[in-house]
């Protein structure tokens, strides 16, 4: 089986929770797949949300119509893998509260029209991205990036936070016999079990030979909702403590790095 496998990351890179959306902007920990999935959509000239929007009364009233956006009802089916890389501490991107004005005039109804905005920024995040090339939508983003070519600029949450995409690459890979053993990319948490363990929290396993140094977790957007478009999140774990699943495909990479896809 064909991956494309490629390095994303950037200066900075904001994945808003639509959860608090007053004084403080919140992001999400990782790039999760609604996000990686618009990216695409960017590079293949897919619309989004604002091209959901239709005019009723001669142009003066909008409302969003039924569905999803394109970019979505396109790439939804493809199957990614997210591999956070080494270089991040305890698997944890760092994060920091910017503070800056928004003086377009319309942006606040204070007088002078500035509004202060204050968001969280992941601070030099790079990731190790694989997607199967499987369909017809995978080719055509595998034929992008391998050409250079995009039809909208990508971005990582916001157009301010540019991506650098770079080692665009396909490799042959194939599925492995996993039992139990360390997996380098998000996974969902309810398909996989630490191994040697049935208890949820590492710190509580006094097996020091059998266990590893960290776990992450985050409910991280996986869908999205047909209806009104909100994010349908499902939870996910990296860490280096060795795991088992029984539902799951593994696979090995070239640099021997073993990965599921989602």
């Amino acid at each position: 089986m064909e991956v494309l496998r490629f390095i994303l990351s950037g200066k900075y890179a904001f994945f808003k929770k639509p959860e608090v959306n007053s004084y403080y902007y919140f992001t999400y920990g990782n790039i999760h797949k609604v996000a990686l999935l618009g990216l695409f959509g960017a590079l293949l000239g897919y619309g989004g949300y604002t091209q959901m929007r239709v005019f009723e009364n001669e142009g003066k009233r909008t409302k969003l119509s039924k569905g999803f956006p394109e970019f979505y009802e396109r790439l939804k089916d493809l199957q990614i893998a997210i591999l956070p890389v080494s270089g991040c501490k305890n698997g944890v991107i760092p994060k920091k509260i910017q503070t800056f004005n928004n003086s377009v005039g319309y942006a606040s109804r204070e007088q002078g029209g500035n509004l202060i905005v204050r968001e969280q920024w992941l601070e030099k995040p790079e990731w190790d991205i694989c997607l199967r090339l499987d369909s017809e939508e995978a080719l055509k983003i595998k034929d992008a990036l391998c050409r250079r070519r995009c039809v909208y600029y990508p971005y990582l949450g916001k157009n301010d936070h540019p991506a650098d995409i770079r080692e665009v690459r396909v490799e042959q890979i194939s599925a492995i016999n996993f039992i139990t053993g360390k997996l380098d990319c998000l996974l969902p948490k309810s398909e996989v079990t630490l191994a040697g363990t049935d208890i949820d929290d590492p710190d509580d396993f006094d097996d020091e030979d059998a266990g590893g140094t960290f776990k992450y977790e985050e409910a991280l957007p996986y869908e999205m909702d047909e209806w009104i478009n909100h994010y349908i999140l499902k939870t996910f774990m990296y860490t280096d403590w060795p795991v088992k699943t029984e539902r799951m495909t593994v696979y090995r990479l070239d640099d021997g790095k073993s990965i599921v896809f989602y």
